[in-house]
């Protein structure tokens, strides 16, 4: 059986010895909801590098238990990393994108404000919208046994997706009246890759020619449409197949669990 996936706070991580003891919100899903059996193996992840594989070895009352450690895995920072620019689905398509995009293997989500975007984050809901996307990122981690959690960013405007764009080894722009496939386009093996996924609406001219003229390509990533909420991971998929991060080792975690 698949060992569970616990995700904790990078400090907790900092020290492991013989034993570690899974506490908090965590420890309480092990124990009270995941029922995980003493003996049986988990695995501990901080979001940024560091898992931990051991068995539990007993119980702590009712939210928290103690894991004899096995080994302690560091996992390199990503190279290339592949930051995904997502404009602003509507509603719970948000969550979505971010879930999907996680599960995909994004290292940096930057929601981007795009002028056709139905949906925006005003001053007083801009928090609350990020931290949503955060959770989910941080629930798709478990979910795809991920060592390490995609960034979340603050939205971003125009400028600074170009910024962006003009510091990137390679970016690609999402656009359904351009002519070249992603699938057949080099992919960098190091530095930062850049992808942007517009709006339902599509992404204006205006916007197109800006990006374009920052140094992304306008992108196809095949014959049909996608929402916004799945272009992404779908172009994830076109482009980081033949990527030493897909094809030279596993985005998870241990091989064999």
């Amino acid at each position: 059986m698949t060992a569970s996936v616990f995700l904790v706070d990078p400090a907790s991580l900092a020290q492991v010895g013989d034993t570690y003891v899974l506490d908090g919100p965590e420890g309480r899903h092990a124990v009270a909801v995941s029922r995980i059996g003493i003996g049986e193996r988990i695995h501990v992840v901080d979001g940024e590098g560091t898992r931990v594989i051991g068995t539990v070895r007993e119980y702590q009352g009712k939210d928290s238990c103690v894991i004899a450690v096995e080994s302690v895995e560091r996992i390199p920072e990503p190279s290339p990393r592949l930051i995904v620019v997502q404009a602003l689905p509507k509603t719970e398509h948000g969550e979505l994108a971010v879930d999907l995009l996680t599960q995909a293997g994004a290292d940096v989500i930057v929601p981007w404000a795009a002028s056709r975007c139905v949906t925006q984050w005003r001053a007083d809901r801009a928090d609350k919208s990020r931290t949503k996307w955060v959770q989910a990122a941080r629930a798709a981690t478990k979910q795809s046994r991920r060592s390490r959690a995609p960034q979340i960013r603050p939205v971003a405007s125009l400028a600074e997706v170009k910024a962006l764009v003009a510091s990137a080894s390679a970016a690609y722009v999402l656009h359904e009246e351009a002519t070249a496939l992603l699938g057949t386009c080099d992919v960098p093996t190091a530095g930062d890759i850049v992808l942007i996924v517009g709006p339902e609406g599509g992404i204006s001219p205006d916007e197109v020619a800006a990006l374009t003229e920052a140094g992304a390509r306008a992108v196809l990533i095949g014959a049909t449409v996608l929402r916004s909420s799945s272009a992404g991971a779908m172009g994830i998929a076109a482009l980081m197949s033949r990527s030493p991060s897909w094809t030279g080792r596993s985005m998870g975690g241990s091989a064999g669990e």
